[in-house]
């Protein structure tokens, strides 16, 4: 009979397979009806795929929402999750999973590349489809055929789109005039001079904010990478942090957050009063993710290691960190440079100097 956990507010079944084996599962509802259904169903399945040697048959909608379901709460990319699984659920809608082929995927790449959608994009799509059928297989024993693997399509090397000091103070002061996100000015200034993501500073609290040591302080559940680091702050970025402390203070002194809005609640979404100051500012083909590409370009033309950059803003591997490289000729001019101070240097003129001696 289904149960409840205490840490779970949907019931729960546990049963014995025909193997002997004691399955416990989450029926992902509420619904006491439902869960029953759900039960029964399992030990079914249970039963004929042990006395029958049949597979039991898993749709593309049962795996997408039991993968969902399970797994919303553990990632930050569950919204994103969703919406991919609508733009999968849209070719795979009543599909039995274990008649999905490579043919069929290669046909979804087909579509999806007709109406103009990247690669990039593709392959985020399969990630989240191979990521769930991995799932089902681990922890549910489905036993589902993964067609997607070894099907990764090549992508771009990325945008990398910045602004100009000059164009980072015309954003600043057109921000400074939103109404409706009133901390839009000072979040533009701390993002350019840290790095961080959007989501890494809507969702800062101001007690991992140490102003004395000049140092913001991210946990692995803050990050995308799931890796915890701390980032030096600049002066312009630090000053940025006084004000919405001080206003923080004066409007909402019990609220955690440091970009918070006079109620106190969290600042979301931000992309209409972000559109509406590059508009103004003259800027286009700008977006807030633009702001952290905006950080690691002024760096690399400062001269700063790859190595450090890819450390401050928390990039899993040097690759990504590379994407920047090309924005630093005259780093590079400086190490070729080295050819002229040294005897690596003179391997022309030793030839000019070998060939005048043959002659004479």
């Amino acid at each position: 009979m289904p149960y409840k956990r205490k840490d779970s507010p949907v019931w729960w079944v546990s049963f014995t397979d025909p193997n002997g084996k004691r399955t416990r599962r989450s029926t992902g509802t509420t619904d006491r009806k439902e869960a029953e259904a759900l039960e029964a169903k399992w030990k079914l399945q249970s039963y004929r795929s042990k006395q029958w040697q049949e597979k039991p048959t898993r749709s593309f909608e049962e795996l997408m929402v039991c993968y969902l379901k399970a797994t919303g709460g553990q990632k930050r990319s569950g919204v994103t999750d969703r919406y991919r699984a609508r733009a999968l659920r849209r070719y795979f809608q009543g599909r039995i999973m274990h008649e999905v082929t490579p043919a069929d995927i290669r046909a979804y790449v087909s579509a999806r590349r007709s109406e103009g959608v990247t690669n990039s994009t593709i392959n985020r799509d399969l990630a989240l489809l191979s990521s769930a059928i991995g799932y089902a297989n681990a922890e549910w024993d489905w036993r589902l055929p993964n067609p997607v693997k070894g099907r990764r399509l090549p992508e771009s090397e990325g945008r990398v789109r910045w602004i100009t000091i000059d164009e980072a103070h015309r954003l600043i002061a057109a921000a400074s005039k939103a109404r409706k996100t009133q901390f839009l000015a000072d979040f533009i200034v701390v993002a350019l001079y840290t790095g961080c993501r959007k989501e890494e500073l809507l969702g800062l609290e101001c007690k991992r904010v140490d102003l004395k040591h000049r140092l913001v302080h991210l946990e692995g559940r803050h990050t995308k990478a799931g890796k915890r680091r701390s980032i030096p702050l600049a002066g312009e970025a630090r000053a940025a942090l006084l004000r919405r402390f001080r206003f923080r203070a004066e409007h909402c002194p019990d609220s955690p957050w440091v970009f918070a809005r006079k109620d106190g609640t969290r600042g979301h979404d931000l992309r209409d009063s972000f559109s509406a100051a590059c508009r103004e500012a003259g800027i286009e083909d700008f977006t807030i993710h633009d702001l952290r590409h905006t950080c690691a370009a002024w760096l690399v033309s400062a001269g700063a290691p790859l190595a450090e950059i890819r450390d401050l803003l928390g990039h899993s591997t040097i690759l990504m960190t590379e994407r920047y490289a090309h924005l630093s000729p005259d780093n590079l001019r400086t190490t070729v440079a080295r050819f002229d101070e040294s005897r690596f240097g003179h391997v022309g003129e030793d030839r000019k100097q070998a060939k005048a001696k043959g002659k004479s």
